[in-house]
């Protein structure tokens, strides 16, 4: 029998689909957790917050395989995980419709500002005129990330007839390598970032990149707060260089309440909720992982591995 330590939380998705070989010891607290892991072969030790993950892992001595609802995993101690030669899956795509879905609503929001709109609603203000005239037809988008996220974003946005081009590692039809886009900013209308936060990526968007920028220019992060340096952001807007910038994430996570983000009119800020605006994600991530025991148990590869040393 294999022992698998498994959280509480998706336990009614899970247990009565198990197979015989497999041993689940369920948790509903960290303590319960971290009582549990060292006998754990199979470990799901998903927790709201990165703390109590990061300490379940590290007393998971015996761990082989390590399952996430999560797909930026960057937080845990991979270096670690690697030594022990842990195998890891993540929850990359998992919420990737969702979060595309959030990214086409943030543009349009923008665009035709929306926001306005309910805040007129909510004073009972009949507006005359629309507060955004801005179309995304015809305009021009640089994609940073074109992973299962980015992907999604792109087909939809091109739905919309925007012109999308993606930044890839080899050379593509209508596409900019890594070395080019930088150089090419101040052509795009919307520049999006869809990128796992690595070492690499950290600091991507900085005072240059803005300063790059066109002054209609919006900025579009829906991958990890560290990816743009804030307070080169917060000087941006503050100073009008660029149009807005629609922050699913922000750095730290969440904002402070007297962060200067906040109060600006050109910043939208939501909470991180891009990936939680949907019913489906326990669902897609049990029936993921029910698949994967089956290839562990037979000896094949389950999906989607991590690389430990790239962090994603």
């Amino acid at each position: 029998m294999t022992k698998a330590v498994l959280s509480a939380m998706i336990r009614p998705l899970v247990e009565p689909r198990l197979p015989d070989w497999v041993e689940p010891l369920w948790f509903a607290s960290k303590d319960e957790a971290l009582e549990l892991a060292p006998q754990a072969e199979i470990g799901w030790f998903d927790f709201t917050h990165p703390e109590p993950m990061v300490e379940v892992v590290k007393a998971a001595t015996s761990l082989k395989w390590l399952n996430s609802i999560y797909a930026g995993l960057d937080f845990l101690p991979l270096d670690l995980l690697d030594e022990r030669g842990v195998t890891v899956t993540n929850g990359v795509g998992i919420n990737a419709i969702t979060i595309a879905e959030y990214t086409v609503m943030l543009m349009l929001a923008h665009a035709k500002g929306y926001r306005d709109v309910v805040r007129a609603q909510d004073r009972r203000e009949w507006l005359m005129d629309s507060p955004g005239k801005r179309e995304l037809a015809g305009e021009r988008v640089l994609l940073l990330g074109l992973g299962a996220i980015g992907s999604l974003v792109k087909t939809r946005l091109e739905a919309f007839d925007m012109d999308v081009v993606p930044v890839r590692r080899s050379r593509h039809e209508n596409s900019l390598a890594p070395d080019e886009w930088r150089g090419q900013l101040g052509n795009f209308d919307w520049v999006v970032l869809a990128v796992p936060s690595t070492p690499e990526t950290v600091g991507m968007i900085g005072a240059e990149e803005l300063a790059a920028m066109k002054s209609t220019a919006v900025l579009v992060n829906i991958a990890r707060g560290d990816v743009v340096d804030q307070p080169a952001l917060l000087a941006a807007l503050e100073e009008k260089r660029i149009e807005a910038a629609l922050l699913d994430v922000t750095d730290p996570e969440p904002l402070p309440e007297d962060h200067p983000l906040w109060p600006l009119d050109n910043a939208q800020i939501t909470m991180h909720l891009s990936g939680r605006a949907q019913t489906k994600m326990f669902m897609r991530s049990a029936d993921r992982f029910i698949e994967n025991l089956q290839r562990w148990h037979d000896g094949e590869q389950v999906a989607p591995q991590m690389d430990l040393t790239l962090g994603y």
